[in-house]
């Protein structure tokens, strides 16, 4: 019997040096180069050396059939019984040499795809035992063939395994420790290395999408702190993370709506708070909250600005709001509409030939807070509502007459028996007609009136409201303009009218008529661009202001300028008989306060 003694150490894996302690793993990444030291690196330098295998002389046939059967085992290199060490036992025996080499080559090919499946358990488990079978796989196979290209191939997929493994590792403790790298390094830095060499690597994958989660979450933390631009400088690293991927924009979505419903909360806050004491100022505050997390132009935003801004200049109301209160008994009260606060010059303009002293000097007001007006004249039947509640006897009744229009002889009269029920010639009036004979103290009689019976304050307009008004927002002498008045702008002296026998006036607007010789009823003419009637003309009204030569030292608020016991009062606005002069927005004139006639009436101001 002759044997065939093959050189063999007892184990089949050997470590070079024979170092029995592990050693620590570390990745060191500089200029792009990658130093592996530790357990990997060790396992790295292994070299296989086959087990020492005793063939029987007489009888190879049967270690060929035992190598055979290893082989379909995968039983490849591990003892001296497994197919690649008998394989290598028989290429000494005369006559087997062929049959090992077709051995050999079979199982290195098998060998070969145990370790492609070791890198993929490598890859996608991180598997320390997948990693360590690479390595014997490639210890294996170099030791047979090592300039064959496809263990070559191999042998470089193991190195880039080993050095891949070592930047996940690396990555994934950076990840863990917070180093994210959304600034540059990092974990990310060292995910991306792994994917340059190696894309769609599905551990280095996983640490992106691990990334990318960690950055949602420290944005799902900054918008819990309030800090919505901070979380959306996360979401915006993230996004560049895995481009394409929904999980980003689901969480912009998701955050969006935590900032949405943050905002309507603080609004809804400052909203509640505006009706309360010192309400603004707690609306202000969460308004500039909002302004803080919200974006630019967010209409929540600007619909709490305006509703402070309302608060503030217009109590519960707003611009162009038309409204009447209730009044005791469930009446109403005259239809107001609330005019903006805003400022304008009052008084003459430069150049007027038209304007008296008394309408200068031309001065800034401002209303910091708007105020409603009313929409027409107080009529017959408002004030009779006033008188029949009250038992009120004007000025008038008590003293039994009025001055009234005289169609025989042009001009204005004392009749008897005239008073706030009269028409401008002393018939009965109807009740849409504008109230007429009063005085200031029945028009202020009639205001105190509708205080109590509303519980707001109402009050004659100061004469710096009513030419505000008048103008609504223009500059010039006349609402529209200069020249003639446009159709339909108001009851005025207009050339084109005639008295029922035929007169016509002296004095008028050329090309003009309205159709109307005296009053007509409140509200007959359009309104001005601020929706209200009859500024310019109809009847002149009462302001509450006392008469002043001039305005110097006039209040610059909009405020009526009083001095208690005065007898004179402003008379603002151009009645049905004025002249075109007295129809220009700066006209003012005096009557003393017990003035009753047939082209003087008035309207009311209720405060905000």
């Amino acid at each position: 019997m002759r044997s065939i003694l093959v050189a063999v150490l007892l184990c089949a894996l050997v470590l070079a040096g024979c170092r029995d302690e592990p050693v620590a793993s570390q990745v060191e990444i500089g200029d792009g180069s990658v130093t592996i030291s530790g357990d990997d690196a060790v396992v790295a330098a292994l070299n296989w050396t086959p087990p020492a295998v005793t063939l029987p002389a007489e009888d190879p046939e049967a270690a060929l059939v035992q190598a055979g059967e290893a082989l379909a085992a995968d039983d490849l290199y591990a003892t001296a019984d497994s197919a690649i060490p008998l394989y290598l036992g028989l290429a000494s025996v005369p006559g087997y040499e062929r049959a090992s080499a077709r051995g050999l080559q079979r199982a290195q090919a098998r060998l070969l795809e145990l370790g492609a499946q070791a890198l993929v358990e490598v890859d996608t488990l991180d598997s320390a035992a997948g990693m360590r079978a690479a390595h014997e796989f490639a210890a294996v196979a170099r030791y047979l063939a090592p300039g064959d290209p496809a263990v070559v191939a191999y042998l470089e997929r193991v190195d880039q395994a080993d050095r891949l493994r070592e930047l996940n590792r690396a990555a994934e403790r950076a990840l863990q420790a917070g180093d994210l790298g959304e600034s540059g390094g990092g974990a990310l830095a060292l995910f991306r290395q792994v994917l340059a060499e190696r894309p769609g690597q599905p551990r280095a994958m996983q640490g992106m999408a691990a990334v990318e989660s960690a950055m949602i979450r420290r944005a799902e933390l900054a918008a819990e702190a309030a800090d919505y631009r901070l979380a959306s400088e996360w979401l915006t690293h993230a996004a560049d993370i895995r481009p394409g991927f929904p999980t980003v924009e689901d969480a912009r979505r998701r955050l969006e709506g935590v900032r949405a419903a943050h905002v309507r909360r603080l609004r809804d806050e400052g909203v509640d708070a505006l009706p309360r004491i010192n309400g603004v100022s707690v609306a202000r505050a969460r308004l500039a909250q909002i302004i803080a997390i919200a974006e630019p132009g967010d209409p929540v935003a600007n619909d709490l600005r305006e509703r402070i801004d309302r608060a503030v200049h217009y109590g519960d109301f707003r611009p162009g709001q038309v409204f009447t209160d209730a009044l005791e008994g469930g009446a109403r009260g005259p239809q107001m509409i609330v005019l903006p606060h805003g400022g304008f010059m009052m008084g003459a303009l430069p150049g007027d030939d038209d304007a008296a002293d008394n309408e200068r000097p031309r001065h800034g007001v401002r209303f910091e807070r708007g105020f409603a007006m009313g929409v027409r004249e107080v009529s017959v039947g408002e004030f009779r509502r006033f008188v029949d509640a009250t038992g009120y006897q004007s000025r008038a009744m008590r003293r039994g007459f009025s001055m009234a229009y005289d169609e025989r002889t042009g001009n204005f009269l004392r009749r008897s028996n005239v008073d706030w029920r009269s028409d401008y010639v002393g018939r009965p009036a109807g009740d849409t007609m504008p109230v007429l004979h009063v005085s200031a103290k029945d028009a202020q009689a009639y205001v105190d009136w509708l205080s109590a019976q509303s519980g707001h304050r109402y009050r004659l307009p100061s004469e710096a409201e009513f030419e505000y008004a008048f103008r609504s927002g223009s500059s010039e002498r006349f609402p529209w303009g200069e020249g003639t008045p446009p159709e339909g702008t108001g009851n005025m002296t207009g050339a084109l009218d005639r008295s029922p026998s035929g007169r016509r006036w002296g004095n008028a607007f050329p090309d003009y008529g309205d159709g109307y010789w005296g009053p007509a009823p409140t509200g007959a003419f359009r309104p001005n661009s601020w929706g209200v009637h009859d500024l310019a003309g109809n009847v002149s009204e009462w302001m509450a202001d006392c008469w002043h030569e001039n305005y110097r030292r006039a209040p610059e608020d909009g405020s009526a300028w009083i001095n208690p016991g005065c007898r004179n009062q402003v008379i603002r606005g151009g009645s049905w008989a004025s002249s075109p002069a007295q129809t220009r927005a700066s006209w003012r004139a005096l009557a003393q306060v017990d003035t009753t006639n047939a082209r003087l009436g008035f309207r009311v101001v209720r405060e905000l």
